[in-house]
């Protein structure tokens, strides 16, 4: 945002942030019938951009046009099968929805779950036991599909607590984003661990070192070999250049 340096409070960028995309396929499945990612799958494409970027331009923004060309590299779209994951927010929804109309959108359990744990903390305090059973219960409820009830549990304290107001707001909007116990049937992943290893292996393990110091450019700069080196692609990715670096 203009004239926004650093960081919110919470933690939350301003003004840049590395927006990353990961593409991977999982075709077979462990003893409980969870998938299990195909070794060597996974490609990644990342770059900073903007913390603000709005999701209603009539042309593609920068992120959505580097998952485009990833996703056409991989034939993402001639898959038999599909699903996007994320952590629930809306402009990645839009996004999924305007790329990929077909495809089965998750919320990333772990993120779902951790709104019920923060929920619980603010509800009855971080060390009270009732915030750990309250929480519990509500997890359960996730993980066997009974949204109704767990939207029921929230309900009586949307009228005194923000938090809940919002959480309530979060599982209500994402409800067909969640029904875990369908999706697993179906062979689908239902976690983003591909993505938040991602960033820490292609982003965070290089950039965020102690003392580390970087221009946008340079940072940029590093995490497109990163990106290339993990994908499988380091000798594409100097080739691609070789024209460039020799002119």
């Amino acid at each position: 945002m203009a004239g926004a340096l650093g960081k919110h409070p919470g933690g939350v960028a301003k003004t840049r942030e590395v927006k990353l995309c990961t593409v991977w396929s999982a075709e077979s499945f462990d003893a409980e019938g969870t998938p299990i990612r195909d070794e060597g799958s996974v490609s990644y494409s990342a770059a900073i951009e903007s913390a603000s970027t709005p999701d209603t331009a009539q042309e593609l923004f920068a992120f959505a046009q580097r998952v485009w060309r990833e996703t056409q590299r991989r034939r993402f779209p001639q898959a038999a099968r599909t699903a996007a994951l994320d952590d629930g927010a809306p402009w990645i929804w839009n996004l999924a929805g305007e790329l990929f109309p077909g495809t089965t959108q998750i919320v990333d359990r772990f993120h779902a779950k951790q709104h019920l744990s923060d929920l619980g903390k603010v509800l009855y305090g971080p060390t009270d036991r009732r915030a750990s059973e309250w929480v519990t219960q509500r997890h359960d409820e996730l993980d066997e599909g009974k949204l109704r009830a767990l939207v029921a549990a929230i309900r009586p304290h949307v009228t005194h607590c923000d938090e809940a107001r919002r959480c309530l707001c979060y599982f209500w909007t994402n409800r067909k984003r969640m029904r875990y116990p369908k999706f697993h049937a179906q062979g689908l992943c239902t976690s983003t661990g591909v993505v938040e290893a991602g960033s820490k292996v292609a982003i965070g393990t290089r950039l965020k070192r102690s003392g580390m110091h970087w221009t946008v450019r340079g940072a940029d700069a590093i995490i497109a070999l990163r990106c290339s080196k993990l994908s499988g692609r380091f000798q594409d990715f100097w080739e691609r250049r070789s024209p460039w670096l020799a002119a």
